[in-house]
């Protein structure tokens, strides 16, 4: 996949076209003692090739995600989703400035899509963003912790129904990021972060479908953004 590039003239072109055909800019930041001018949400740049193109590897992200020759599936699924859940939160930590319940009401996803929290008796809520986030963060952070779901003793065993629980993690990840995309993707460009956000959704995507943790239903509302990382 896409290799790791520096800023080019064309997303200094696309920037300077933006900020002269729109009188909405919505976040201007020094960096390194340049301004950088990040266009308004409705300008969606996460669909702008130039900029969804930047990664911080060119590593073969389906290879990656394959299953290692002698590695137990669930131990493999289970090391992904460790590591999935805190890339994820480090980027919401990073942008949490930008999260807000005013700036943020609803959690929504591109297409408008707007996410609900259930609660334990099955209650719909819902809340902001930053509310919801924090929900989802703290039920994955209790799963991931407990012993009887992710064994760490030698000899131990995963639960039965461990990947339903895991396809539920999944969601979660997959609504934050989606959340990502449509509301804080400028603000990841003002900050030089969209390589990184660019690079850890495909291998998040990637993974998921190879272990089929998602369903094609649950991905619709960004299946043009996830073509667009895969070409």
């Amino acid at each position: 996949m896409g290799g790791c590039q520096s800023n080019s003239s064309s997303d200094e072109e696309d920037v300077s076209a933006l900020k002269a055909n729109h009188t909405s800019i919505s976040l201007f930041k020094v960096k390194n003692n340049s301004l950088h001018i990040v266009p308004s949400a409705e300008v969606k740049p996460y669909l702008k090739d130039h900029f969804l193109s930047r990664r911080i590897t060119d590593i073969d992200l389906l290879t990656f995600s394959a299953l290692p020759h002698g590695l137990d599936l669930k131990e493999w699924i289970a090391t992904n989703t460790v590591s999935f859940f805190q890339h994820t939160t480090m980027f919401f930590s990073a942008l949490s400035d930008y999260c807000s319940t005013i700036k943020c009401p609803v959690a929504n996803s591109p297409g408008n899509i707007l996410y609900e929290w259930t609660d334990e008796q099955g209650k719909k809520l819902k809340c902001s963003a930053p509310v919801y986030i924090d929900y989802a963060m703290s039920y994955i952070q209790e799963i991931l912790a407990d012993e009887l779901v992710f064994p760490t003793k030698a000899g131990s065993s995963f639960p039965t129904g461990f990947i339903s629980l895991i396809q539920k993690v999944f969601v979660m990840l997959f609504r934050m990021l989606a959340h990502l995309f449509s509301t804080h993707y400028q603000d990841a460009i003002a900050v030089d972060l969209h390589p990184q956000l660019n690079t850890l959704f495909t291998h998040f995507i990637t993974f998921s479908h190879t272990f089929r943790l998602l369903e094609p239903s649950e991905t619709a509302p960004i299946d043009e953004i996830i073509a667009l990382l895969a070409h």
